[in-house]
């Protein structure tokens, strides 16, 4: 049983574009193919209009071919260009501010000193 099924929408990596349509890896077992006349539903002149190599975009699933791994996509119907994208938090800062890092830094320096100072470390023996 495949976790790819007709109608899903899944994300996919462009790694080609031809003349005749647009190359998707979709994880390492499954590829798929965007025909032309999927990317839209007016006429496509230009492929790199709508999508360019390397872009992670996201695909409908047209149809399943399992013994080949091979997926029909389309892009025709859908926000292909949409990236769920978590939203990011402001980093608080604290009250101690880089105090801890000087408050430590004098021992670590220490330490290090008689790491390089012990010749038990010493690969001249």
């Amino acid at each position: 049983m495949t976790k790819y099924k007709k109608g899903k929408i899944i994300r996919g990596t462009v790694t080609g574009i031809e003349s005749y349509g647009v190359f998707v890896s979709c994880d390492e077992y499954y590829s798929g193919l965007i025909h032309i006349s999927e990317i839209s539903h007016s006429f496509v002149k230009n492929i790199t209009d709508y999508v360019n190599v390397g872009d992670v975009i996201n695909v409908e699933i047209l149809e399943v071919d399992e013994n080949l791994g091979q997926l029909k996509l389309s892009i025709k119907n859908i926000d292909y260009k949409k990236q769920n994208v978590a939203r990011r938090q402001k980093i608080k800062e604290t009250s101690l501010g880089f105090s801890t890092l000087a408050y430590h830094l004098p021992k670590w320096v220490e330490e290090g000193v008689k790491k390089i100072k012990n010749p038990a470390n010493s690969i001249d023996k």
